[in-house]
């Protein structure tokens, strides 16, 4: 009976596990497989972070670099700044230099246009003065001319 179940068992399982180590290669092999296809993802992830770290490395220069320019730009834009500042300084300066200026000639041509106008009226009254003159330099010149005669008359009568 022991070998009857031995027999049996022998020709149920045994074929069965004929199978199971065929299977079991089969799955070994492609574990195998999948081993290297890791070992490849592996390798092409440390590639990739090798890349990464040398891009992040770039980038970091270039930052430094960014960093750099800015800092100079700031300087040369406030150094600029500073000179605008003294130029809008020496700017005002001048205006005011400059209205005062205005100011003080405004004035000088003011009292000019006061005394050519106080001209104007003189010499306006004196060409009336003249022209009075003149009429009475005629007139005078007319009683010259009679004085004349009249004397010519008496010393000629007497």
């Amino acid at each position: 009976m022991k070998d009857a179940i031995r027999e049996a068992i022998k020709e149920l399982i045994l074929p069965e596990f004929g199978s199971l180590r065929e299977e079991v290669r089969e799955l070994r092999g492609q574990q195998r497989e999948f081993s290297q296809r890791l070992s490849d993802v592996n390798q092409l992830l440390i590639d990739l972070n090798r890349r990464i770290d040398e891009t992040n490395k770039r980038i970091d220069e270039t930052n430094a670099r960014i960093d750099n320019v800015r800092e100079e730009l700031t300087a040369r834009i406030d150094a600029t700044n500073k000179r605008i500042d003294a130029t809008n300084k020496r700017i005002d300066s001048v205006r005011e230099e400059l209205t005062a200026r205005i100011d003080a000639l405004s004035a000088r041509v003011d009292g000019l246009n006061l005394r050519v106008d106080s001209l104007t009226q003189e010499v306006a009254k004196l060409r009336e003065d003249f022209a009075e003159f003149k009429g009475r330099e005629k007139i005078i010149a007319d009683v010259l001319k009679r004085v004349e005669r009249l004397e010519g008359k008496v010393f000629a009568e007497g």
